[in-house]
């Protein structure tokens, strides 16, 4: 394996059929390497890389979601760092003699983007009784799927001196008893959500905890058409699964995001500034962030680009991008093991695979850290209908209430090292990663009954291999 921002060496493998000495084209390489796994008696050639050249393999600790990708070169982790301090960066009011840092609000739910993306990772609901969201948001949709005429597109529970937020949420359990065909039971937790916002008639909230940053600049890499070639909207197949991209209104693909509403990581971050911190960028330039024009107070109020720029400046945008683009993900750990690769057969014999699709290769005209790379996210990046109890009430935009983009299992294994909580699934309603898989309907059904039919040793095998991702 070769380190230090050089290709891993199953490219090598891949160019070689340029030349006279090898059987095999490049096409037809890379077609046996994407292959599903038909064996299960040891692991698949580069497993354990899940990102590829670029995976961390050095830190598996509370920092294991915090590094450059191994891919970097040395002036390029320099500005992986420099991004990092931004991405870090407490935003103040305006006006501040820190003019590089002020604008925050003057609605806002985070200081930082670190503020919700904890060290890299997965957010957390709020405990019951307590209204400190920390790294939770949430969306607001009416019937048709339009935001609050009001509020906008998301709750703002915090504001700036002198204003009032919008509105705190809580949330109460409920519990829910799961029984398997053996006897055993689990006690699931449905989620309950009270706000004392004047939401107008029939808008919902749509909860959504921060997710992983790690791989976005891989994901982004994938060519949009291996993504569509994964597309079965009308079932064709007659498995019950009808995945479907999203794609956006200026006909890009959307594969960011919980309901992938964001076609690149330059429009996730630029929403992110504009919605959660109330910052200006140059793809949205409001310095008042989601501030409807009913909400004149907030829109007068002093804000950060009086000097001509941006509250972000394209500058700062681009670094934050980067760096995250390139946050690497955590190689695999006891992927050999013979109980998790029993756990890997029966995560593709119950039909996890069909949405969580294991291997991408990224595509060779991406930037050079990320291009040519054999990546293991395990997702198909479309939409999927998983039920009416994991379903919003109400559509985001277009897309209707229980449908999600499947999301990438890559390092979530990691989850209680790097965020200290097993919280799962869009609003953190699952306290395992068991609990998680009980809560899927809709397509996910019959591979959940599957789950749920197997012996309590097959079950724990498939843990076992969820938790050395």
């Amino acid at each position: 394996m070769a380190r230090g921002g050089k290709k891993i060496c199953w490219l090598a493998a891949l160019l070689c059929a340029a030349s006279t000495g090898c059987a095999e084209t490049v096409e037809q390489k890379k077609a046996r390497l994407l292959a599903p796994a038909t064996s299960f008696s040891s692991a698949e050639p580069f497993e354990a890389f899940q990102g590829g050249s670029g995976s961390n393999q050095t830190r598996f600790d509370a920092n294991a979601f915090s590094l450059p990708s191994a891919a970097l070169t040395f002036e390029q982790r320099a500005d992986f760092f420099v991004g990092n301090g931004v991405f870090d960066r407490p935003w103040v009011e305006a006006p501040a003699s820190t003019i590089g840092s002020d604008g925050l609000g003057p609605l806002y739910n985070a200081r930082s983007c670190q503020g919700c993306h904890i060290k890299d990772g997965r957010g957390h609901p709020p405990e019951p009784d307590d209204t400190n969201l920390v790294s939770m948001v949430f969306g607001l949709s009416g019937p048709s799927g339009k935001p609050d005429p009001t509020f906008g597109k998301q709750l703002q529970d915090k504001a700036i001196t002198g204003m009032a937020s919008e509105g705190s949420v809580g949330v109460q359990y409920e519990n829910q008893l799961f029984t398997y065909s053996d006897g055993t039971s689990v006690l699931l937790r449905r989620p309950a959500y009270q706000t004392d916002a004047a939401l107008a008639k029939g808008v919902s909230l749509n909860p959504r905890i921060a997710p992983p940053m790690i791989g976005l600049g891989l994901i982004e890499a994938i060519d949009p058409a291996d993504i569509r070639a994964l597309e079965d909207p009308d079932d064709a197949t007659g498995n019950g699964i009808s995945g479907r991209a999203h794609i956006l209104s200026n006909g890009d693909l959307g594969r960011f995001g919980w309901k992938a509403t964001s076609a690149t990581i330059r429009d996730q971050t630029a929403a992110a500034f504009s919605n959660d911190i109330g910052l200006s960028t140059g793809l949205l330039t409001n310095p008042w962030g989601d501030c409807t024009t009913h909400q004149r107070t907030c829109r007068d109020a002093p804000h950060g680009d009086v000097d001509g720029f941006t509250e972000v400046t394209d500058e700062l945008l681009d670094l934050v991008v980067f760096y995250s683009a390139n946050l690497a993900v955590p190689a695999r750990r006891d992927f050999d093991d013979p109980d998790v690769l029993a756990g890997k057969q029966i995560f593709y014999d119950v039909g996890c695979a069909s949405c969580h699709h294991p291997k991408f290769a990224t595509s060779a005209s991406a930037a050079p850290e990320q291009r040519n790379q054999l990546i293991w996210p395990y997702s198909d990046f479309l939409l999927h209908d998983l039920g009416p109890d994991l379903a919003d009430t109400n559509p985001t935009g277009d897309i209707p209430p229980g449908e999600w983009r499947t999301a990438p299992l890559w390092g979530i294994g990691l989850t209680k090292t790097v965020n200290g909580h097993t919280y799962f699934l869009h609003d953190g309603r699952a306290r395992s990663l068991e609990e998680a898989i009980l809560w899927h309907g809709g397509e996910a059904l019959t591979s959940r009954d599957a789950f749920a039919a197997s012996p309590k040793t097959d079950r724990a095998a498939l843990i076992r291999f969820l938790e050395s991702l």
